[in-house]
C-alpha cells in the first residue's frame, strides 16, 4: 500500500500550488505587460485552486464519515474490541475475544489458514506507547501465535514503531484501520 501524505506534507504542497499561482500570474504580467489580464487569469487560478482544495477537503472527510472513525473514537474499550470482531470476521478471519481481565496481552486472537495471531486492541485519543507492543510480543508464545498485531484508532510512538520492527509485531494505526474500514464497507456494497 503506497504511503499517504502527512499533514504537514499537503500543508506544503498546498502552500507551493498558490506561490505557483502568483507566479504564473507575474509571468503573464511580463509577457503581456497588462495587469488587468494577469490579474484576471490568476484571480481564476486562484478560484480553481481554492475549489480543488475545498473539494479535496470534502472527499478526506466523506471518506472519514464512511469509515466510521468517528463512532471509534467514541467507542469505550471493550466496545473497540467488538468492533474489531466484527472488522476481522468479515476479512475472513475466525476471532474469539479473550477475557476481559487476564488476557495475557492479547484483545482477540485471530486464526486463518491455519496461522494464529493475537491482537492487542487500543482505543486510544493520544499515541500508544511500548507496553501494548510489549504485551502482544508476550502473548504470542502464550496463546502459541505465529503473529502479534496491535490496532489503534490513533497512533503509535517513535519508541513503539522502533520496538515493534525489531521483534516483528505489525502495528495498525488510524490510516491503516480507515483504509481496513472502508474497503470492507466497499466490498460489502459491491456483493
Amino acid at each position: 500500500m503506497a504511503r499517504r501524505r502527512s499533514k504537514k506534507q499537503e500543508k506544503a504542497i498546498d502552500e507551493l500550488l498558490s506561490y505557483l499561482t502568483i507566479g504564473i500570474g507575474v509571468y503573464i504580467y511580463y509577457l503581456t505587460n497588462s495587469i488587468s489580464t494577469s490579474v484576471l487569469i490568476t484571480s481564476l487560478l486562484f478560484i480553481c485552486l481554492i475549489a480543488f482544495m475545498f473539494i479535496k477537503k470534502s472527499i478526506r472527510n466523506e471518506r472519514l464519515r464512511q469509515s466510521g472513525i468517528n463512532e471509534i473514537d467514541k467507542m469505550d474499550g471493550v466496545a473497540f474490541e467488538k468492533y474489531l470482531k466484527e472488522l476481522f470476521v468479515k476479512m475472513g478471519y475466525s476471532v474469539k475475544l479473550t477475557s476481559v481481565t487476564g488476557d495475557y496481552g492479547a484483545d482477540l486472537i485471530l486464526e486463518k489458514n491455519n496461522k494464529k495471531i493475537v491482537v492487542q486492541a487500543k482505543r486510544y485519543s493520544k499515541s500508544v506507547g511500548i507496553k501494548a507492543v510489549q504485551e502482544v510480543k508476550s502473548a504470542m508464545s502464550h496463546y502459541k501465535a505465529r503473529e502479534a498485531w496491535v490496532v489503534s484508532n490513533s497512533f503509535y510512538t517513535q519508541a513503539a514503531i522502533n520496538l515493534a520492527k525489531s521483534n516483528n509485531v505489525r502495528l495498525i494505526d488510524r490510516k491503516e484501520l480507515i483504509e481496513q474500514s472502508l474497503a470492507i464497507k466497499n466490498a460489502s456494497k459491491n456483493k
